[in-house]
């Protein structure tokens, strides 16, 4: 496959809007603005559509940009931004960057005591806050010089701001500047501050896009919170880099989503594991009420759609499958794109199987985040992504079978930790960024996830296990919602481990099961069912990756904003 470069555009751009070899994030916005005027650019249904074109979009950037200036922010001031998903939210966050300011995208979903730590360890100087915080985030007891508002509720709403008489001149941030810090912990740790220049988030961009071509013509829909690296690159920034539309999603609710995406006729999914999980669950639920003999030829014509899919690069499920892709408002989907955390295939399969163009890609917050992605014409299931064009990746390390901890080198890899340089030089060795990943490539440079380092089983056998290779055989089970496999400890002096898998059934199904049954299951009954489905998960491993313990949890399982589950220490 010969290699893309679709950023080759800018080069009509370099010397008028930016110089350098990457535009800073201003100037690629000032770029589609000038080719994409009319073009819609910031769109959310409340209830009613409302959309800022690229020229409105950006008239209200500046015109806040230059309040922000003449309210006495100077180029690397940082700027809290937190709220949910919104156009506000978009302006308020390029309107810091356009004055030259440094964004620091917060998470509105944690506490409030820890958006108040993550203002004052970035140092930020003002705030835009949605107006669920407005009230809690006080300025005088965060040492801030001002608070404003990304809802019309609150005073000091961020389309009503207007520059103070006499022009603040800006001292524009450049392409190796900071442009975000972004606090993550994760699933486990505490948070850190990775420092993402301009060139950082815009060569990932662009070099992403040597993977997947992407249109000024698309529709983006932001549904996973926007604070996010995941869906701030691969949906924000990716959107904006060509021109295309940005579809804000307000609720992680079913019935909404599939109103979203039949109204705007999204075409660029961006979701995570669990939320394509529950889309095909609903899928195959609905095929299966159509009795066995319609859903077993259904399932059929779906394996024959796949492999003239995958062997002949033709696409017939959009047509064979039409009235079940409408049904789930999956019609006017192009591309979609799983990310966050490992896929298990038989998901990735069966969605290309239905004719929608399939992928799942692997980054980190540390990478701007993407480094691999699945080309869409030439994707395989097993793999989180081919490396993209321009970076280097390698495994250090490796074990017999080729997995080591992955490392990478590129121009998306982050400028270190915000005042930490103790964990910054920890996550470096000769240069190379530690994932602390383990994986393995193949000859093709596509990448192969196994799971985190730092999640390692050792068997009594002197085994490795990768938990996260296990808890992807439970994702079609939709009688659990949630699956968290660990090592607990066997023998403290040989320091070898057992397998416990954590469940977190599903209430809804065991409601609907009953309910078709007319038989409502105990927690005896509960638990027996699912050991059964452990027997299934381990009948496919090898001996050494078996389950051995099982533990059913009464309550869920804390998760980040990206639904995964946080992990706690092993047992004892």
């Amino acid at each position: 496959m010969a290699e893309r470069t679709p950023w080759k555009f800018l080069d009509d751009y370099r010397g008028k809007y930016f110089s350098g070899e990457w535009p800073t994030l201003p100037e690629l916005f000032r770029i589609s603005a000038s080719r994409y005027p009319d073009r819609a650019c910031f769109t959310v249904y409340e209830p009613d559509r409302v959309t800022l074109t690229y020229a409105e979009a950006l008239a209200r950037i500046e015109r806040l940009a230059a309040f922000l200036a003449s309210e006495g922010v100077r180029k690397g001031d940082k700027i809290t931004v937190t709220g949910k998903n919104s156009p506000e939210w978009a302006v308020a966050y390029l309107a810091a960057l356009f004055a030259g300011a440094v964004v620091v995208p917060v998470d509105y979903q944690i506490k409030i005591e820890e958006i108040q730590a993550i203002v004052k360890a970035s140092d930020s100087v003002a705030a835009f806050v949605d107006e669920e915080k407005y009230d809690a985030l006080d300025p005088a007891k965060l040492g801030l010089r001002a608070r404003w508002s990304l809802s019309r509720k609150k005073a000091g709403y961020c389309y009503d701001l207007e520059p103070k008489a006499g022009a603040t001149a800006i001292d524009p941030a450049k392409e190796a500047d900071l442009a975000a810090i972004m606090f993550t912990s994760g699933t486990t740790g505490t948070p850190k501050g990775v420092m993402l220049s301009h060139s950082n988030l815009v060569s990932d961009c662009f070099l992403a896009q040597g993977n997947m071509t992407i249109y000024h013509t698309d529709v983006f829909y932001a549904l996973l919170p926007i604070h996010h690296s995941y869906t701030m690159l691969a949906v924000f920034i990716e959107a904006i880099s060509v021109g295309a539309e940005i579809v804000f999603g307000q609720r992680l609710v079913t019935k909404a989503i599939l109103k979203d995406l039949k109204e705007a006729k999204v075409t660029m999914f961006l979701g995570v594991p669990l939320l394509f999980n529950k889309v095909l669950d609903g899928i195959m639920k609905g095929l299966k009420d159509k009795g066995a003999l319609v859903y077993g030829l259904i399932r059929f014509l779906m394996v024959v759609s796949g492999f003239i899919k995958k062997v002949f690069k033709v696409n017939p499920g959009k047509k064979m499958f039409g009235a079940v892709l409408d049904k789930a408002s999956l019609r006017t989907i192009r591309i979609c794109i799983s990310g966050g955390g490992p896929l298990a295939p038989s998901v990735f399969k069966m969605y290309n199987e239905l004719g929608i163009d399939f992928v799942q890609g692997y980054g980190l917050t540390e990478t701007s985040p993407i480094i691999a992605l699945n080309p869409t014409e030439a994707y395989i299931e097993t793999s989180v992504g081919k490396v993209l064009p321009g970076m280097e990746m390698k495994i250090i390390d490796p074990e017999a079978d080729g997995r080591g901890e992955i490392v990478v080198k590129g121009p998306m890899v982050m400028r270190g930790y915000y005042k930490n340089e103790e964990a910054t030089r920890e996550s470096f060795r000769d240069g190379w960024l530690l994932t602390g990943d383990i994986g393995y490539l193949d000859q093709a440079n596509y990448l192969y996830l196994t799971g985190r380092a730092k999640n390692l089983i050792v068997t009594e056998g002197g085994k490795n296990v990768y938990p996260e290779e296990i808890e992807n055989r439970f994702q079609l089970f939709s009688e659990i919602e949630q699956v968290l496999v660990r090592g607990y400890q066997l023998d403290k002096k040989q320091k070898s481990e057992g397998i416990e898998a954590c469940l977190y059934p599903s209430k809804d199904w065991f409601d609907q099961s009953a309910a078709k049954t007319g038989k409502a299951y105990s927690a005896d009954a509960i638990e027996d069912h699912l050991r059964k489905v452990v027997d299934q998960v381990n009948a496919g491993m090898l001996p050494y990756q078996r389950i051995n313990k099982v533990t059913i949890l009464s309550e869920p399982l804390e998760m980040t904003t990206t639904k995964k589950v946080k992990r706690f220490v092993a047992a004892v």
